[in-house]
């Protein structure tokens, strides 16, 4: 069993022969200092197909998944094999985007990744170093997996869940982007019909993740007689619906399903808002 986070007090040499990525989104940012030894997952270059010519988010939202066949080269890229620790981290107490990170090799069927609990400051705070070299990894096979092997639905059904009594559709944007009151990055405010808000802040005690137990009672309540499996989590573009993902696995109860594309493709679909 892999715990899905690692205590920074714990140390850079608790996993030995870990490979670090760091999930910040930029290289400028990764170039200005990270933490030594770090690779870059950058989520706009790695994580999505966001930068590419002829993205539309109205067919896979803001940041769609990258084909299965080139995460697998991006992986092997990376020096990561089946047995590999990884350790991921960002600068916003995993939500951007340490948790997609992990979700997504978690897709790859890979169990040995763990995000930094509180990310880099936390990492900086408990002695870990900083270094502006850019690290360079030793690269392996494409990561042996021939489909992602963790849940996700399409608008579509999305669709057909949002009114069915033993599922429920969960948003973890904040509370006024849900409601409507404001929307910084989609055309449209609003939230899916049926969709109840429990934002992805309400997983974190300061910068850090609350306990497996508050958190279990957390979700629990929120799933009522709805099984986890039964879940559908979405944010803006699939991005920050990870952090709760990891959250409910932090807590025993894994198996919701993502919607990638999330409000930002629903939005621009025909498709009824609130």
């Amino acid at each position: 069993m892999h715990p899905p986070l690692l205590d920074p007090h714990a140390g850079p040499d608790a996993l030995p022969g870990a490979v670090l990525l760091d999930a910040r989104t930029g290289a400028d940012v990764y170039a200005a200092g990270h933490l030594r030894g770090a690779l870059h997952a950058d989520l706009e270059r790695h994580l999505s197909t966001a930068s590419e010519p002829g993205t539309d988010p109205a067919r896979g939202g803001r940041h769609p998944l990258p084909p299965l066949e080139r995460w697998r080269a991006q992986v092997g890229a990376w020096g990561i094999g089946p047995e590999t620790p990884v350790v991921v981290y960002d600068d916003k107490s995993g939500a951007n985007a340490a948790a997609r990170v992990w979700w997504m090799l978690r897709a790859l069927g890979h169990r040995a990744v763990r995000v930094l609990d509180g990310g880099l400051q936390a990492a900086v705070a408990a002695g870990w170093e900083l270094s502006t070299e850019v690290a360079r990894p030793m690269a392996v096979r494409p990561y042996p997996a021939d489909a992602w092997q963790l849940p996700t639905v399409d608008a579509t059904a999305v669709d057909a869940l949002r009114s069915q009594p033993h599922a429920r559709v969960v948003d973890v944007r904040a509370g006024p982007r849900y409601r409507g009151e404001t929307e910084p990055l989609d055309p449209i405010a609003g939230h899916i019909p049926g969709a109840v808000n429990l934002p992805f802040t309400e997983n974190l005690e300061g910068s850090r993740f609350k306990s497996p137990e508050a958190l279990r009672a957390q979700y629990l309540a929120l799933l009522g007689d709805v099984a986890p499996e039964r879940l559908v989590v979405h944010c803006g573009s699939g991005v920050t619906a990870c952090h709760t993902l990891l959250a409910m696995e932090v807590a025993g109860l894994p198996g919701a399903a993502l919607y990638v594309g999330s409000w930002s493709e629903w939005c621009r679909q025909p498709r009824p808002r609130a």
